[in-house]
């Protein structure tokens, strides 16, 4: 609305256009901001694939550790039952 009211010469342009011209005027008004809106939508798709990617890439570094902690306590249970036996 603001723009109408900033434009006063604009108005009167295309309102000598008459009705073809204000729809020509609003068809270019939509394709420029459907092209806007297709443009952040392809931004924010190739921010949640890369998004994607750096959770795989965590997760994977999740279990890579979940396992490793995994092994390091059942290897420790294993040689404080065999300390434990040697003592016997």
């Amino acid at each position: 609305m603001n723009i109408l009211l900033d434009a006063p010469l604009a108005i009167t342009d295309l309102a000598n256009l008459g009705t073809a011209g204000l729809m020509g005027a609003m068809w270019l008004w939509e394709r420029r901001t459907s092209r806007q809106r297709d443009q952040q939508l392809d931004e924010s798709h190739n921010r949640i694939l890369s998004d994607r990617i750096q959770l795989d890439q965590l997760i994977t570094l999740v279990r890579q550790n979940t396992e490793a902690l995994t092994r390091m306590s059942t290897t420790q249970e294993q040689f404080l039952q065999r300390l434990a036996g040697e003592k016997s």
